[in-house]
């Protein structure tokens, strides 16, 4: 089977009737899982901090370290939501926070040590590329010791937060203070040349083309060509509730489901060295995240 090309993507994006493009995906994943089993985790999502420098304009989660409702969770508070985890039989924890402008390796290091000595049952899924670029930078020291260093404390796999659109363009317009998308590209890289698995992410929604989107999905499955690393690929839409962007964009409207079920399907089809496609059912009804 040839490989889709990305005029081939971008026409199927474009043109193609949407019931015959979820049969091409639906066809292609048969074929990656014949069995036809689809897998979950009972997971809770963990924000250690809000505090981020990084003011991205799509966000509406951070806060400055000064502001009223900054928060670093302390352990007992880390404790206490695992807790509810474990009690409802959860398996993992995707944890991350703001880009905190003074935490070093040390204190991560004990955080992860922490909760892996615990709760040795659960995996520990945790750290954006640009969290962990940023650690590099302030501990002195090489990305890949903290890579190392934090997997040696019960790190597992890193989540793809951060990647929004592996495009300069939009990343200058949508978050000027963050790393550009090959720094992103070389965490990842960096993180599966130790052996850690990641997820890749896109966000989609905000000023991007589709020709952006394209070369977004492009560099993922370039990388995994080289790697192997990514388990799976997660597509979210841009939410502009209290973000800068929505006060400076303000007609920017949430996707349609059909947008939505577009690109999944494209993204099924030109991603075809990547196993795994999850839905986003946080940010849509889940109905339509039954279709996918």
């Amino acid at each position: 089977m040839s490989r889709m090309t990305p005029e081939e993507a971008l026409d199927l994006i474009h043109n193609a009737d949407l019931i015959e493009l979820g049969k091409m995906a639906s066809a292609r994943k048969k074929e990656l899982h014949p069995k036809g089993v689809t897998t979950f985790v009972v997971d809770r999502n963990i924000n250690y901090t809000n505090v981020c420098w990084v003011d991205c304009k799509f966000c509406a989660f951070y806060r400055h370290a000064k502001d009223d409702d900054a928060y670093i969770l302390t352990n007992e508070q880390i404790d206490e939501k695992i807790d509810e985890l474990v009690a409802i039989g959860g398996t993992q924890i995707l944890f991350q926070g703001g880009v905190h402008p003074k935490l070093k390796i040390d204190f991560y290091e004990d955080l992860v040590g922490h909760i892996h000595d615990k709760y040795p049952q659960i995996t520990i899924h945790a750290f954006s590329a640009i969290e962990l670029d940023y650690i590099a930078k302030i501990s002195k020291i090489p990305l890949k010791e903290v890579l190392q260093r934090l997997k040696d404390k019960g790190l597992s796999s890193i989540p793809g937060a951060g990647a929004e659109i592996l495009s300069d363009r939009v990343r200058d317009i949508i978050a000027p203070k963050k790393h550009d998308s090959s720094v992103w590209i070389d965490v990842h890289r960096q993180a599966h040349q130790l052996d850690i698995k990641s997820t890749a992410t896109m966000m989609f929604g905000s000023v991007e083309t589709d020709e952006e989107i394209i070369e977004h999905w492009n560099l993922v499955r370039k990388l995994q060509d080289e790697t192997g690393g990514f388990r799976a690929f997660i597509m979210w839409s841009f939410q502009s509730t209290n973000t800068k962007l929505g006060e400076e964009i303000p007609d920017i409207d949430k996707p349609s489901s059909n947008r939505y079920l577009r690109l999944l399907a494209v993204a099924r089809l030109f991603l075809d060295n990547v196993a795994n496609i999850q839905s986003s059912w946080v940010k849509w009804h889940l109905n339509l995240v039954r279709m996918t």
